[in-house]
């Protein structure tokens, strides 16, 4: 029993660090991985540059994402843990970075094209407390800038039929196109939803070109960076390079009868991302709705221009290793064009492998209990072999000048007792036959000694003899329990100390779970 209260007093501290570490460590590990870029490996940071966090495809989860009703206890259960995780990487990794800059790239709401105006004002809300600035006390006016993506307004095939989503989506996020100056660095948002299109000429198709035609043709001092939601066009297996976690995506294109416009695609047509490409020459490319990263350099005339496709920062889109950039842009008086834009990818903790190991680690739990000898592993015939084996190893390499004593000298033997434990039981000592004379005398001066006689009486024996319920009868005359009932009655046992045991585990660090949990999810 002691042995038992041992196990699960040591299962209960494993279970508190695995928690501790699995909600809270884990995201001060993925913190301290990463920085902000710099030029070389050995320099920090510049200073004096704009820091800008890069988001892509956070996805909340709503009443499109896994066919479930509205408002389902499963529906409930997979928000709240996927907005926990977001909150975290975002509260707890990201900010602390103290950005001066936070940039989004589109598809905020998985149904935010189709779902109703009610949910989408509770997606909108959720939205707002996970990437909350609130907590951000150094700098709580920090500006975010918002791209729209296909998941927010849609394809030019659904949003020319429904215009109603677009003026929703800008009526919170902002416009659609846009441009910002962060440092010397020019920022251009395009709306890519709306570059491709059928034949018909849809109004929103125009003013994206027309915002582009007029950038083109104005200030070029600044560099440029085009940030658009649907990735540039690009051969099919392209390389994504060394932190793609599943296959390139190739192109697919499916466009509405009559040629109505883009029901959907992956990437951008080739016409139109070289038109990109030509009229705004860009530095670089950030984009997302892929879900996975990808880096890909474009050939121009001007030039090769990277273009960087961000993986999602919720682990439910299809990525085990949600991500986001940290991206440092040039002052507006810097003149050396090598540190004008410095990149680096950041990883966020891996939620699935998290959670495989809580399971895992459970049914670890559980075997132990199950299958832990009572009288601890010292019961056990090899460890007792390996114990005796160590001893002896240790008495050969570090000789002791002590004499043994008596009671070490003997041999013993293996005894199994009822439960099927194994205990080491010293035989009784043989000696050695000694011949008693009475004629024998011994003297010393004129003392003499003469043996007495005794009684012939049996050594007693110092070995313990268990006696097994099924090979004895026992003393009243009654029968023997069979070995079945023996064994049920050992199994129901071991099955009741098995759930006290969880019962334990789990009063102890149910608690911890639950506050970790909600330490997070509620404003400070």
């Amino acid at each position: 029993m002691q042995s038992a209260t041992q196990l699960t007093l040591l299962l209960c501290a494993a279970w508190a660090a695995a928690l501790l570490y699995g909600e809270m460590g884990t995201y001060w590990a993925a913190h301290l991985s990463c920085s902000w870029p710099s030029a070389s490996s050995s320099s920090p940071s510049p200073s004096n540059h704009v820091k800008v966090a890069v988001i892509a495809d956070p996805q909340l989860m709503d009443s499109t994402s896994l066919s479930l009703p509205r408002g389902s206890l499963a529906l409930q259960a997979a928000e709240f843990f996927t907005d926990l995780n977001m909150r975290r990487s975002f509260q707890s990794v990201v900010l602390p970075f103290k950005p001066d800059v936070v940039l989004f790239l589109g598809d905020y709401f998985d149904g935010g094209a189709y779902i109703s105006d009610e949910e989408w004002q509770d997606s909108l809300f959720r939205f707002k407390h996970i990437f909350s600035m609130s907590e951000q006390r150094t700098n709580p006016h920090v500006p975010i800038y918002y791209l729209s993506g296909n998941h927010d307004i849609g394809y030019s095939a659904f949003h020319s039929v429904h215009p109603k989503v677009i003026s929703r989506y800008e009526k919170e996020f902002g416009p659609r196109n846009f441009h910002f100056l962060s440092g010397k660095v020019d920022f251009v948002v395009v709306d890519a939803q709306t570059l491709d299109g059928g034949a018909k000429q849809s109004k929103e198709r125009s003013s994206s070109w027309e915002f582009i035609k007029t950038l083109s043709a104005g200030n070029e001092s600044n560099p440029k960076i085009l940030l658009t939601h649907i990735p540039l066009y690009r051969p099919d297996n392209t390389p994504c390079g060394p932190h793609r976690s599943s296959p390139a995506i190739n192109q697919r294109i499916y466009s509405a009868a009559m040629d109505q416009g883009i029901k959907y695609q992956n990437y951008l047509s080739k016409q139109t991302s070289d038109l990109l490409l030509g009229l705004l020459k860009p530095i670089l490319v950030l984009s997302g709705h892929d879900h996975d990263q990808c880096t890909v350099a474009h050939s121009t005339p001007f030039g090769p221009v990277t273009e960087h496709t961000l993986g999602t920062i919720s682990w439910q889109q299809g990525n085990l290793y949600p991500s986001f950039m940290l991206l440092s842009a040039g002052p507006r008086n810097s003149t050396d064009s090598s540190q004008e834009v410095l990149t680096n990818l950041c990883f966020l903790p891996k939620q699935t492998h998290i959670y495989i190991w809580y399971i895992f680690q459970f049914v670890v739990t559980v075997l132990l209990l199950m299958f832990w000898p009572t009288n601890g592993l010292s019961s056990l015939p090899y460890v007792n072999a390996f114990v005796s084996f160590m001893r002896s190893a240790g008495a050969d390499m570090f000789p002791r000048s002590k004499e043994k004593d008596d009671a070490e000298d003997g041999d013993y033997e293996m005894v199994w007792d009822a439960e099927g434990s194994m205990h080491l039981v010293k035989k009784a000592a043989t000696s050695p036959p000694t011949a008693n004379s009475d004629s024998r005398t011994t003297g010393r001066g004129n003392v003499v000694a003469r043996p007495t006689a005794r009684k012939h009486q049996p050594e007693p024996d110092s070995s313990v003899h268990v006696e097994m319920g099924s090979e004895t009868a026992p003393e009243d005359g009654g029968k023997a329990p069979r070995p079945s009932k023996w064994k049920i009655r050992t199994a129901l046992q071991r099955l009741f100390r098995v759930v006290q045991s969880v019962a334990v585990i789990a009063v102890l660090n149910v608690p911890l779970y639950m506050m970790l949990l909600f330490k997070d999810w509620v404003d400070r």
